[in-house]
């Protein structure tokens, strides 16, 4: 069994590039027609810059594959989030995390960790809290 102790780094997840290719089937498949995904003429309408902007929810899954990798035979029981800043086409972002707590209970070894997720600009873009439970 590998040991857990607060303070531990989790091993990052990198996306090399965030792609316009990917954003339009996640907007398939995510039932999401919001155009900044889409199209950068709506992205400089908004004021947003010239790049496509990248769905939340596909942020969140960088941060929750990451999780999975480093906890593989972990049930994730909470995972609490906040969006600070967009990530854009193009980005490189890395999912990334450190162990918070460690806790024997009854029904398994709790793990929380912060986990987050940067540009490599070093734009944090999402951060959280991930609790699993490795049975």
């Amino acid at each position: 069994m590998t040991k857990y102790s607060p303070g531990d780094a989790l091993v990052p997840h990198r996306v090399t590039t965030v792609t316009a290719g990917a954003m339009k089937t996640m907007s398939v498949l995510l039932d999401d027609p919001n155009p900044i995904h889409l199209d950068t003429t709506a992205v400089r309408a908004l004021g947003l810059g010239d790049r496509l902007i990248n769905q939340g929810p596909t942020n969140l899954a960088y941060i929750m594959d990451m999780v999975r990798r480093n906890f593989p035979a972990a049930r994730l029981q909470n995972f609490q989030t906040r969006l600070l800043s967009n990530v854009f086409e193009g980005d490189v972002v890395t999912a990334g995390g450190s162990i918070e707590s460690v806790e024997r209970r009854p029904d398994g070894l709790h793990i929380i960790s912060r986990v987050w997720l940067d540009t490599e600009e070093g734009v944090r873009t999402v951060d959280g809290i991930a609790n699993v439970v490795i049975l």
